[in-house]
């Protein structure tokens, strides 16, 4: 299997040790103690480390070397078998996205749209920001990034499956493939390279086809004139190369960024894998921490850019007075179109009655 590329002696020099110091989810403010605990992980030693991980992602941003923390914590994890969240829950995702040669694909071109596992952007990927590509997409098993076994403490089912799925994009003739969901863009622009994966074709993050096709498009932009938080998930961690394109689109379309705590390397994830590894009193509460800081910075409207994000906590947003968006709606909404991805509030009066108060329970 590939192996992963670290560099023990970048650790050693390191001053900051910012994958264990900046983590929200462990107390790590006592360098020495975070350099000691880190020492451990790094030679294969038992560690609090390995048990108090929430996989969040964001010691892979927070690595200052580039030297892949985060990956290198799952793989001890799996090789001592502290498993994040439960076996009958890991066999499960490790059985249903087995490749085993269901995919659905469109009239594939050479530049194409990744769907990856997410049948949700089958209502968001409409109108005229995919004119010319809304056609031409990949998604199922077979093109399924693995990405998300980093939560599961399963590198060697990334390891073993992801060379294949590569191969089966390439044979697709795709020279560009156009990720909408950062697990993918990630996956092979970060995860991939770092076990020595060579990845045959440009993967492009649709926040930088989205921005693109919005200047082609900006005689048509109405600017919405709202403020909004932005739901940064765990996987942008993955690439926080592309946040600045939030900041970019949201001054195309008229889309005021709200400062708050929450949000840029200090993000909150959506909690739900917290949930599942830790239990719902720490997610819920990480949660309502979210949220409170959208409504304190006065914040319309909640942009997700994942929808498994928004999936966890459009309706607890939308409980809170915010108006929960994915980001490929809340463009189109500024083309003058109608959102594809709507939370169904009809026949649902305490949850219509709290957006109508404002009230966050």
């Amino acid at each position: 299997m590939p192996e992963l590329k670290f560099d023990k002696t970048k650790c050693a020099e390191c001053k900051a040790i910012s994958c264990l110091v900046k983590c929200q989810y462990m107390d790590f403010k006592d360098r020495d103690r975070a350099k000691k605990e880190w020492q451990k992980v790094i030679n294969g030693d038992n560690s609090s480390v390995l048990e108090a991980c929430t996989t969040c992602y964001a010691c892979e941003e927070y690595c200052p070397f580039g030297n892949h923390p985060f990956y290198m914590l799952v793989e001890r994890q799996e090789e001592k078998g502290i498993l994040p969240a439960p076996r009958p829950i890991i066999k499960m995702w490790i059985n249903q996205c087995q490749p085993v040669g269901r995919f659905i694909v469109g009239k594939v071109e050479e530049k194409a749209l990744s769907y990856c596992f997410l049948p949700q952007f089958n209502t968001l990927v409409k109108g005229k920001l995919f004119d010319g590509i809304a056609l031409s997409v990949i998604f199922g098993q077979e093109f399924f990034c693995n990405a998300v076994y980093l939560h599961y403490a399963k590198a060697s089912v990334i390891k073993d499956r992801l060379p294949k799925i590569v191969e089966n994009i390439k044979s697709q003739g795709i020279k560009e493939l156009v990720c909408l969901h950062d697990e993918c863009y990630g996956t092979f622009t970060s995860l991939a390279p770092a076990y020595g994966i060579d990845i045959p074709f440009k993967p492009i993050h649709y926040y930088e086809y989205m921005y693109n096709r919005l200047k082609e498009l900006k005689d048509l932009i109405k600017p919405l004139n709202i403020k909004a938080a932005y739901q940064r998930n765990c996987s942008a961690r993955l690439c926080p190369e592309t946040d600045h394109y939030v900041d970019d689109i949201f001054g195309l379309i008229g889309v005021e960024r709200v400062k708050r705590e929450y949000d840029r390397d200090n993000a909150l994830c959506c909690a739900e894998t917290i949930r599942m590894a830790k239990g719902p009193a720490m997610a819920d509460d990480l949660q309502k921490k979210n949220i409170d800081d959208m409504v304190k910075f006065g914040a319309k409207y909640c942009v997700f850019n994942c929808p498994a994000c928004y999936d966890s906590l459009a309706e607890k947003v939308a409980k809170a007075g915010i108006d929960p968006i994915h980001m490929i709606d809340l463009c189109r909404l500024a083309l003058g179109e109608e959102r594809g991805q709507k939370l169904h509030l009809e026949g649902m009066p305490v949850l219509r009655a709290a957006m109508e108060d404002r009230q966050y329970e």
